[in-house]
């Protein structure tokens, strides 16, 4: 009776039980896989959701690719970034999981292909295959900095590819995407006549970029370029529902694909009227809280690289921006193992790699979301389990 799009199998993992059941006793004292901005205690303005309440909102003027004034917002919150974006060619989404299901309508048919990175997030999967579309995933590698394996991202290509993904910063990793392997994307996809799709929605998040990181891949691109941002994570508003395309490439590109997309959105017209009439103060509002946000991962990652120095079996990588930071431990037991430990002995939730498709263990990822003072007694616990100082 239902869609073989969706997974066979819906039952809850070993790992996902487990976590249930000690939530349920009460018994989950640090969560480090939070990533929700609205839970880690940040002070918000009190008033922050008062543009919502606009006088035109009960009046309904459906525009496909978005109120005018809202793209304008956007537009010149790139300006203060110093990155050139024209509002025509914006095209705004409920978030950034609904504008992928808009980009897989635009470019793929049922069957074909787009590459995904990994590691990275693991919602790639499922977001592919409700619309009927298939992951051929590709690899990041570590060599001094991330990048892109070039030979896997060549192999993963078919005649039946339509686009690639990049996330920059990456999620978890933290890494972004090089200049260089930009510059090579960008020709590879103009060459083969695909699209490049580029994940930035934790661009505004810098952490320790090094002197070759790609800020932003638009402006000026020779392939058809998309790239994806929204205020869930730009503004710290993640129930609020906005997210953005911006559409770069050759003039003829742009207009073929905003042509289609026009249709494509006019069919479902996802973004609410309040929070559209809402966007330039939500927009402006955000800095404040994007400010806050900032100023959490630093402190967190200061604290995270001087507890890390009394465990020199443990190795990381400093993420280069985003909200997440890696940990390579010793692979004394597996990651499920481990981190179901984790849970027992020291009431502590946190990521294994494997959630994020790490091609080898044993990794963990943390968030640097949390309440320092929390995020530090978390480490406290966690790090002697996870370096093996603590007999299994």
């Amino acid at each position: 009776m239902f869609s073989s799009r969706l997974p066979a199998a819906l039952a809850p993992n070993a790992l996902t039980e487990a976590i249930a059941r000690h939530r349920a006793a009460g018994r989950v004292a640090f969560d480090l896989t939070v990533t929700n901005p609205t839970e880690v205690g940040l002070a918000y303005p009190r008033d922050v959701l008062a543009p919502l309440v606009h006088a035109d909102g009960a009046r309904y003027t459906p525009s496909p690719f978005g109120m005018r004034a809202a793209r304008e917002a956007i537009a010149a919150e790139y300006a203060r970034a110093g990155l050139t974006v024209d509002a025509d060619r914006i095209v705004l989404a409920a978030s950034t999981s609904d504008a992928y299901g808009l980009l897989f309508k635009l470019l793929c048919d049922a069957g074909d292909d787009v590459l995904v990175p990994q590691p990275s997030y693991p919602l790639f999967d499922l977001l592919t295959r409700l619309d009927a579309v298939v992951a051929r995933p590709y690899q990041l590698e570590y060599h001094d900095s991330w990048a892109i394996d070039r030979t896997s991202l060549e192999d993963a290509l078919t005649p039946r590819s339509r686009a690639v993904l990049v996330v920059s910063p990456n999620n978890p990793t933290g890494s972004m995407l090089r200049s260089a392997d930009r510059e090579w994307l960008d020709a590879l996809c103009a060459r083969r006549g695909i699209a490049l799709i580029a994940d930035e929605v934790f661009a505004d998040y810098p952490l320790a970029p090094r002197t070759d990181a790609c800020r932003a891949i638009g402006n000026g691109s020779a392939a058809l370029t998309v790239a994806l941002g929204g205020l869930s994570k730009s503004a710290g508003l993640p129930q609020l529902k906005l997210g953005w395309m911006i559409v770069d490439g050759p003039d003829a590109l742009v207009t073929a694909a905003l042509d289609r997309l026009e249709l494509i959105c006019d069919t479902y017209l996802s973004v609410s009227t309040p929070v559209q009439l809402a966007a330039p103060q939500l927009i402006d509002s955000g800095r404040a809280i994007r400010a806050r946000i900032a100023e959490r991962l630093r402190v967190n990652v200061a604290r995270l690289q001087r507890a890390l120095v009394g465990h020199p079996s443990i190795t990381w990588h400093p993420p280069e921006g985003g909200w997440s930071a890696v940990l390579q431990v010793p692979a004394t037991l597996s990651e499920e193992a481990l981190v179901l430990r984790l849970l027992d002995e020291a009431d502590l939730i946190v990521h294994p790699g494997y959630f994020f498709d790490f091609p080898r263990e044993a990794f963990l990822i943390v968030s640097l979301l949390p309440v320092p003072d929390l995020f530090e007694a978390a480490l406290d616990r966690m790090l002697p389990i996870a370096s093996g100082a603590l007999a299994s």
